[in-house]
């Protein structure tokens, strides 16, 4: 090897931008930001060829003083931190100081500035072989403008593994799309090759800043949108969610801000996941647009060169946060969201509960809330009549859980019908009484009672598989079967999840392999494995010994279903993989004890499915994600047959 040598300026800088400008997108990333934490309210940006000929961006900002032109190319120049205090609780979007020296380094670079409370304008450009500086004068109202020619000009290798000038420019627009997401309050325009692409002026009402997300994101994702806004334990988590039924097939819609920085978090992401886990159908994304805002010192944004990724100080608490939060805004869900026209807001219905049990959730980290308290284990000395009695009670827990109605069987006849159940609601209530009578249509309201439920009243079943329900807005169409298999999951989750999980010894133990790393982790979380019934003992420096299952898993493929867990909890520190597990039993469980296609229903079994639907949580989907009901509205109904034209 050679002798050992300082690294040149210019070579410095250009590793450097190896890290921080991979390409076109890039630059005005860091440009951008450089304009939004210089207080800049409106940011124009031209980009020629996708950014690769050409970036300009003019912003009106605090500018730099003549002074500072020429120290900020230098690398690891800034004025956003000081001393180590200022790193500790970042609260700009750019900080290390690097990302003009790495731009000039691989451009032509011009920077025009006029600072506040100054008289003159500046200009300093850096390009050339060992770039050097110059400062001139110029004319330029307050704020700055930076312009970079020619990206990667001085390194063609680089400037080959570009794309087209449509990819490099759309990786542009997300950057710019990303940032405007961030800052309502700021103003954006994007010209490409001297064609208006966003002109979006700053807001700063809800109205407004819906009508930013359906320019950015389209309409559509507006109008199947829920919003959320909830605070506790210092955390506060606001901004939209998708309906499940608005999927993506890939995650190209979502969004997340962590103090108006944009983050791809692994724990978000599965935090995200496991709230949408029961009601998403398979295969299918979530959408979404979020802001977390916490304290700048219990995060850390400076574990990345891009600053995508950050990292929690209390990563369970913000991933028991969002998991919460998301899952109960979509529970709460009901069909008068959107069947009854009611204008109250779902999510805020349910905000009172809400903060009711912040401080009980989220005050207490490792505390287990009441969507997991099924899993609390009780004596672990459970007899084998136990262990008989829930194998049995699981086996038929598709018959019982229905609740609202049941199949008997004449033992003469061999007919069978379906005979309400004590649950069914009392239809009085809605001002209504149905007729026994098979296929007759809904009797008239009370005088004394005229409100309709948020599903109406149905008055017909069609083909054997859907529901006809009018309402007060038009009509009502259900798939029978999927709301019925919704409605038996539900229940069979409150009655499997209100006892302790038995757990079924095993005739011979099963030994499984891992690391020592593994091996520790399933020490420390033993109480996770035993609150679903399982007992591991370690029984060497690198393997454990699995002696109890839960009953409803005992047919599962435990080895496996161990390292996923152990896998699961080495990544997010948290796991939900045994819940998921049983829940995907119950699910396979409730779609073949739901009514089936072709069964004659009487008014008075399909006004109770109705009934059981408005007070079911998540009944908008199936198990498997499919929608369970759609409306017509009369203005639908009037367009379809041209009325009123």
């Amino acid at each position: 090897m050679s002798r050992i040598n300082l690294l040149s300026p210019r070579l410095a800088n250009q590793i450097a931008a190896g890290e921080v400008v991979e390409r076109p997108a890039s630059v005005v990333k860091e440009l951008l930001e450089n304009s939004l934490d210089a207080g800049a309210t409106q940011l124009d940006i031209d980009v020629e060829q996708g950014g690769v000929r050409g970036i300009k961006i003019r912003d009106n900002g605090t500018g730099i003083e003549k002074e500072d032109l020429s120290l900020a190319l230098s690398r690891h120049a800034t004025s956003k931190i000081v001393t180590l205090d200022d790193l500790e609780s970042v609260c700009t979007l750019g900080f290390r100081g690097e990302a003009l020296a790495s731009i000039s380094s691989v451009s032509r670079l011009h920077l025009t500035s006029l600072a506040a409370g100054q008289q003159a304008a500046w200009r300093v450009e850096a390009e050339g072989k060992d770039m050097v500086t110059s400062v001139k004068p110029a004319s330029h109202p307050q704020g700055t403008t930076i312009e970079a020619r020619d990206l990667f000009f001085n390194t063609p290798a680089r400037r080959k593994f570009l794309r087209t000038e449509k990819t490099e420019f759309n990786h542009l627009e997300e950057v710019v799309k990303r940032l405007a997401l961030s800052r309502y309050d700021v103003g954006f325009r994007l010209n490409h090759n001297g064609k208006q692409i966003y002109d979006l002026r700053p807001v700063a009402d809800q109205m407004h800043a819906e009508h930013r997300l359906a320019t950015l994101l389209g309409r559509k994702f507006i109008e199947n949108a829920l919003t959320i806004d909830v605070e506790a334990a210092g955390l506060r988590l606001w901004g939209w969610i998708g309906l499940p039924t608005f999927s993506r097939s890939q995650a190209d819609l979502q969004y997340f801000f962590v103090n108006g920085r944009v983050v791809r978090d692994k724990l978000v992401a599965h935090a995200v996941r496991q709230a949408y886990r029961d009601v998403l159908y398979n295969g299918r994304h979530p959408t979404f647009v979020l802001y977390l805002e916490l304290d700048p010192a219990t995060v850390d944004v400076n574990v990345h060169p891009t600053k995508h990724e950050v990292r929690f100080r209390d990563g369970r608490l913000v991933h028991d946060f969002l998991f919460s939060r998301i899952h109960k805004v979509l529970a709460d869900v009901r069909p008068e969201a959107g069947a009854s026209g009611s204008a109250e807001n779902p999510i805020q219905k349910s905000e009172s509960q809400i903060h009711q049990q912040d401080n009980l959730r989220l005050g207490h980290p490792r505390q287990v809330d009441r969507e997991t308290a099924w899993m609390t284990a009780g004596d672990k000395a459970v007899s084998p009549n136990d262990v008989r009695n829930q194998m049995t009670a699981v086996s038929q827990m598709a018959e019982y859980a229905r609740g609202f109605s049941r199949e008997e069987i004449n033992p003469e006849t061999g007919e069978i019908t379906v005979v309400p159940g004590g649950d069914a609601v009392n239809h009085e209530e809605y001002g209504q009484k149905p007729t026994e009578t098979q296929g007759a249509l809904a009797s008239e309201p009370s005088p004394a009672h005229s409100t309709t439920p948020p599903l109406g009243y149905a008055v017909a079943q069609i083909h054997g598989i859907y529901i006809l329900s009018e309402t007060d807005q038009g009509m009502i169409i259900v798939d029978m079967h999927a709301a019925h298999e919704r409605i038996v999951y539900e229940r069979m989750k409150a009655a499997f999840y209100s006892k302790s999980v038995a757990a079924q010894p095993l005739l011979v133990p099963i030994n499984v392999a891992v690391s020592q790393a593994e091996a520790d982790l399933i020490e420390d979380n033993v109480a996770v494995f035993s609150q679903f019934g399982f007992t591991l003992e370690r029984s060497g420096p690198e393997s454990v010994m699995v002696r109890e299952v839960p009953v409803i898993l005992i047919d599962g493929d435990i080895e496996s279903l161990v390292r996923d867990v152990v896998s699961d909890l080495s990544v997010n520190g948290a796991t939900d993989l045994l819940q998921a597990r049983a829940n995907e039993l119950m699910a396979t469980m409730a779609c073949h004890g739901a009514i089936r296609a072709n069964r004659k229903l009487t008014i008075t079994e399909m006004n109770s499915l109705l009934r059981d639907m408005e007070i079911t949580e998540r009944s908008g989907q199936c198990n498997h994600g499919r929608p369970t009901w759609t409306q017509l509205s009369m203005s639908d109904l009037d367009k379809l047959f041209l009325r009123g034209r």
